[in-house]
């Protein structure tokens, strides 16, 4: 397995608009291009502007309990969200699930869907996943390969990044031949092809979202929080490969 250096977080988007200081915004990895498209809806339609700040869950959460001056943190679990609540820096009622992740597994060589039977047979030399210990799309990874007998036999072929961004770029770059990556980030891409993981391969991947205790008073942090519930925005992470609590509920009769 060879692990790869952390990375900075970076800031990744600005729409400020007006004179009223950005809400600053804690995004996890896989969720960035989404985040970008709900801030931009949001901005449009209150004229509050937001920064995002992008890395993998586990980074940004040691930046949250170190200082770092965010407001709002969604996350790509349900733990660190919670440990926030327990540190009191989190507001527990605004704690809820607003993306349930889609772990695929994605290679940009061939119009071909990767498929178990390739995990199996291992004509590749690398396979890039994300950090276990700081991104729950690694978790989901290697519990897949795990499931699959395949965890031993594969790991030393493991490129291990420490975000979801970085081991799609393994793969992008021709380091990797295969990633393990989250649906909403190849949906975009021209080119490359993607076998989707059996939900019963991996615990699911909830992603909850927080409002920060310096910011419980924050009347446009609450207002965002807001539109993270509501229908537009339900509807803009479902277009971009991830499921909700509603669409993953029985039809009714």
């Amino acid at each position: 397995m060879i692990l790869l250096v952390p990375a900075v977080v970076i800031l990744l988007f600005t729409a400020r608009q007006g004179v009223a200081a950005p809400l600053r915004l804690a995004v996890a990895a896989n969720f960035t291009q989404t985040a970008q498209q709900l801030v931009a809806e949001f901005t449009q339609n209150t004229g509050i502007s937001a920064t995002i700040s992008s890395g993998s869950s586990g980074q940004l959460f040691m930046q949250i309990t170190q200082g770092a001056p965010f407001d709002i943190f969604l996350s790509a679990d349900t733990k660190r969200p919670a440990d926030l609540i327990t540190s009191g820096m989190g507001v527990a009622a605004s704690r809820f699930t607003y993306a349930i992740g889609q772990l695929v597994l994605w290679t940009p060589t061939t119009h071909t869907p990767p498929s178990e039977q390739e995990l199996r047979q291992a004509t590749f030399a690398h396979l890039a996943i994300c950090n276990p210990n700081t991104a729950p799309y690694g978790t989901a990874a290697i519990e897949t390969l795990d499931r699959l007998g395949l965890y031993a036999q594969l790991k030393p072929r493991l490129v291990v990044a420490q975000s979801v961004s970085q081991a799609l770029e393994l793969a992008q770059s021709g380091n990797a031949e295969l990633a393990f990556v989250a649906l909403a980030q190849v949906r975009p891409l021209q080119g490359g092809a993607y076998w989707l993981v059996p939900p019963a391969l991996y615990t699911q991947i909830r992603q909850d979202a927080i409002l920060l205790s310096t910011a419980k008073d924050d009347e446009q942090a609450r207002k965002f929080m807001v539109f993270l519930h509501g229908a537009k925005a339900a509807s803009l992470i479902g277009e971009a490969g991830y499921l909700t609590d509603a669409s993953t509920r029985e039809p009714t009769p």
